[in-house]
C-alpha cells in the first residue's frame, strides 16, 4: 500500500497541475496583448456605406411596391430611381483591407510604399518575396498588400512588383502624392518629407536607366480636413499601354517603361484619390413620343497597344483604337442612341489583348464620354488572352453607365441577361425586351508543339441556354397592344393626351416586341430567305457572301427550339408570332444583311473598327435598330464611316412585311 502512494500522489499532483494551468489560471492581459489580437483590431473605423442594400434591379415605389407617378412635366420616374453601383450578392463589408482590390471605392489611406523584385512568379509562390515585416509595424502602419501586376510582365530578368500598406489609424501620416525620377533627381519642394522607394522601378529591365518611386506622406487622419481626406491616395494600380487609365485613376509620369512601337507597349504606374463615385445609367426607357434608338458596334478587336489598322483605303491609317474611337464618338453624336450595344470581340485576342483590363478601360469611352447606357457580350476572341470571362464581367460592371450583367451560373456561357425597356409615363410599362446571350467561343482545337491553341471550330448556343430563354421569355407579362401612355395629370390640363398618340384599328394582348443579341450567327443566318407577299422578292437586305459562313457547325437548335417556340401570344389566334423579331449578330466583318427566315430577322452588324479585319471599298459602318411607335415598329439603317445611310427597313410593324400564314 506504501509502494503505492507515492505514484498515485504525483499522478494526481500532476493532474491537478495541468488543469490549473489549461483551464483554472486567466493570465492578466496588457494593451499590447489585446491589440496583438488582429491587426488595427482595436483602431476607431470610420465606416461609410458606399453602396445600398436595394436589389440590384432598381425598383420604383413607395413602401407598398406602387409606382410613384410624377407630379410634373419635369419629374420622371427614372430620375427618381435608385442606381445600384455595385451587385448585391457582393458582401462588399467582408473585403479585408490587406486584399488588393482596385474596383473596390476604399476611403482608407496608405502608409507606406515598397517595391520588390522575385525570381518566380507571385502567382507560384505568393508573398514569399513580400518586404520585411514585424507585428508591430503590421499593427501600426497595415499589412503588406500586393498590387497584382507585374510591372516586367513584357521584359525584365525577374517579377516586378509594387507592395503597399493600407491603414485605418488616426495617428499616421498618409500618402497625399507619388513621383517618378531619375537616379540623380530629388523631388521638390525640398522641404516636403518626401521618402524614396529602395528598388529602382525598372529593375530587372536591361539598358533601363534607373527610376525611383517616392512618395510623400502627409497629416494624420485626425489633422485633415475634409478636402484633404478626398485627396488622399487610395489606391494604386499598373496600365500597360498608352490609353486612359481605369475610371477614377491617373497616370504617374513618366512611363516605367517607354512604348518601343511595335516591340513594347508602355507600362504606367497609375493611382486613385479619394473615392471615385462611378456613375450610373437611368434604368431603360423610351421617350414620351415612344421612341427608343439602340447602336450595335460590332468587333471593336481592341489591343493593349493603340492598335494596326487592317484592310482599310483610309491614309494615312495608324493607332487603329484610337481612330475607331473617334469614328464611334462622330456616330454617336450624328445618332444620339438610348443604348450602345458592343455585339463581342470587343478585345482582339491573338496575342495582342495580354492585359484585358487596360483594353476594357478604353473600349467603352466614346459611350462613358457622352453618358449613353451600354451593354456587351462576349465573342469568340474576347476570352484568347488574360483574364477570364467571369473576370471581365466584373471589370465592365464596375466601368460609367454599364448595364452588363453576369447572369446565371449553372448554363453556359457568362453573361446570360435581359433587359427591359419601359415606357416613360407612370404605368413603367414594359415595352421592349432585350436579351444578351454567350455564343462561347470555341468547341474543339488542337495545341501546337509550342504550346499554343489553334481552334479549328466555333462554339454554340447550347440547349440549356436555350432553357434558360424559354424560361425568361415565359415570364414576360403580356400587355395589350399597340401600348397607349396614360399621359393624363392629376394637376393641369386633366387627362390630356399627346396629339401625335397612335389611335390603333385593332388591338391585341401580348408580349411586347422582343431583340436578341450574340455574336456567332446561328446556321439559319445562312439559309434560305422568306419571300416579302407584297413583291415576292427575297427578304434579304445588305451584303453578304463576301466571306465564309461564320456560323459553328454544330448546333442544340436554337432557332427551331427557341426563338421559333417563344412566342409573343399562347393564343390560338395569336398567329405563331415570334417573341423575338431581330437576332443581331456580329462575327462576319464584312457581311451586313438582314435576312428574315422563318419570320425572324437574322442581322449582322458590318465590322465598325479599323482594327478588326476588314475590306478595301468595304467601308467600316454601324447598325442602328430605332424602335418607335412605342415598341411596335422597328426600323433598321446603316451608318457607314462615310456618313452614309444604307439600307433603311422596316423589320416590324406597320408597314413592314406580313408574318408569314400559321402552318
Amino acid at each position: 500500500m506504501r509502494g503505492m502512494l507515492l505514484p498515485t500522489a504525483v499522478v494526481i499532483g500532476f493532474s491537478c497541475l495541468l488543469t490549473y494551468f489549461f483551464i483554472l489560471y486567466k493570465p492578466t492581459v496588457g494593451p499590447g496583448i489585446a491589440q496583438r489580437l488582429g491587426w488595427q483590431a482595436w483602431d476607431a473605423v470610420a465606416t461609410v456605406d458606399y453602396f445600398d442594400t436595394e436589389p440590384s434591379t432598381p425598383t420604383v415605389g413607395d413602401s407598398d411596391g406602387r409606382p410613384i407617378p410624377g407630379n410634373d412635366d419635369e419629374t420622371d420616374w427614372w430620375e427618381t430611381t435608385p442606381n445600384q453601383p455595385w451587385d448585391t450578392t457582393d458582401d462588399i463589408e467582408s473585403y479585408p483591407l490587406d486584399v488588393w482590390a482596385p474596383l473596390l471605392p476604399h476611403e482608407t489611406g496608405l502608409s507606406e510604399i515598397a517595391i520588390t523584385r522575385c525570381m518566380m512568379s507571385p502567382s507560384l509562390v505568393g508573398d514569399l518575396c513580400a518586404p520585411t515585416t514585424t507585428v508591430e509595424q503590421d499593427a501600426i502602419k497595415g499589412n503588406w498588400v500586393r498590387v497584382d501586376r507585374d510591372l516586367n510582365k513584357q521584359a525584365g530578368l525577374w517579377t516586378l512588383n509594387i507592395y503597399y500598406r493600407r491603414t485605418r489609424r488616426l495617428d499616421i501620416p498618409l500618402i497625399t502624392d507619388l513621383r517618378l525620377l531619375p537616379a540623380n533627381e530629388l523631388p521638390e519642394p525640398l522641404s516636403d518629407p518626401w521618402i524614396k522607394v529602395d528598388h529602382s522601378i525598372r529593375d530587372g529591365i536591361m539598358h533601363a536607366d534607373p527610376m525611383y518611386l517616392w512618395y510623400l506622406p502627409g497629416k494624420t487622419m485626425n489633422e485633415m480636413n475634409a478636402e484633404e481626406k478626398a485627396n488622399l491616395i487610395t489606391e494604386v494600380d499598373v496600365l500597360f499601354g498608352e490609353d486612359r487609365p481605369w475610371y477614377g485613376f491617373e497616370k504617374v509620369e513618366p512611363p516605367v517603361t517607354p512604348e518601343k512601337e511595335g516591340r513594347l507597349d508602355s507600362v504606367y504606374v497609375t493611382y486613385r484619390r479619394g473615392v471615385q463615385s462611378v456613375p450610373r445609367a437611368h434604368p431603360l426607357h423610351f421617350s414620351r413620343n415612344g421612341k427608343f434608338k439602340i447602336l450595335q458596334v460590332a468587333d471593336l478587336h481592341f489591343s493593349v497597344s493603340r492598335g494596326v489598322c487592317r484592310e482599310t483605303s483610309l491614309d494615312p491609317c495608324v493607332n487603329s483604337d484610337n481612330l475607331t474611337n473617334t469614328l464611334l464618338g462622330h456616330v454617336l453624336d450624328e445618332e444620339k442612341p438610348d443604348l450602345v450595344v458592343f455585339s463581342g470581340d470587343q478585345l482582339n485576342g491573338q496575342g495582342t489583348s495580354w492585359d484585358p483590363k487596360s483594353v476594357l478601360a478604353k473600349f467603352a469611352v466614346a459611350a462613358t464620354d457622352r453618358k449613353i447606357p451600354w451593354a456587351a457580350i462576349f465573342g469568340n476572341h474576347d476570352e484568347e488572352n488574360g483574364d477570364v470571362k467571369q473576370e471581365q464581367i466584373r471589370m465592365m460592371k464596375a466601368l460609367p453607365y454599364s448595364m452588363v450583367q453576369r447572369g446565371p451560373t449553372d448554363i453556359h456561357g457568362v453573361g446570360n441577361y435581359v433587359l427591359n425597356v419601359k415606357s416613360a409615363d407612370a404605368s413603367m410599362t414594359s415595352l421592349l425586351t432585350l436579351y444578351f446571350l454567350d455564343s462561347g467561343s470555341y468547341s474543339s482545337g488542337y495545341l501546337d508543339w509550342l504550346g499554343y491553341f489553334f481552334p479549328t471550330e466555333y462554339d454554340w448556343i447550347h440547349e440549356d441556354q436555350i432553357n434558360w430563354f424559354l424560361q425568361e421569355s415565359s415570364k414576360i407579362q403580356a400587355i395589350e397592344r399597340p401600348f397607349t401612355p396614360d399621359t393624363g395629370k392629376d394637376f393641369g390640363s386633366i387627362w390630356a393626351r399627346q396629339a401625335d398618340q397612335i389611335t390603333p384599328t385593332t388591338r391585341k394582348l401580348a408580349k411586347p416586341n422582343a431583340m436578341m443579341f450574340f455574336h456567332i450567327p446561328l446556321q439559319e443566318s445562312y439559309g434560305t430567305a422568306d419571300r416579302d407577299p407584297r413583291t415576292g422578292q427575297l427578304l434579304d437586305i445588305g451584303l453578304h457572301d463576301l466571306e465564309k459562313s461564320g456560323a459553328a457547325k454544330k448546333s442544340d437548335g436554337m432557332f427551331e427550339k427557341g426563338l421559333k417556340k417563344a412566342l409573343e401570344s399562347g393564343h390560338v389566334t395569336g398567329g405563331g408570332i415570334p417573341e423575338v423579331k431581330v437576332v443581331a449578330n456580329g462575327h462576319c466583318h464584312v457581311t451586313e444583311d438582314c435576312k428574315r427566315v422563318k419570320d425572324v430577322w437574322l442581322c449582322f452588324g458590318g465590322g465598325g473598327s479599323y482594327s478588326g479585319y476588314g475590306q478595301v471599298g468595304f467601308d467600316r459602318r454601324f447598325r442602328i435598330y430605332e424602335i418607335s411607335d412605342y415598341g411596335e415598329t422597328i426600323r433598321t439603317y446603316k451608318r457607314t464611316e462615310k456618313d452614309e445611310i444604307l439600307n433603311s427597313y422596316i423589320l416590324a410593324g406597320p408597314g413592314a412585311p406580313l408574318f408569314n400564314p400559321r402552318s
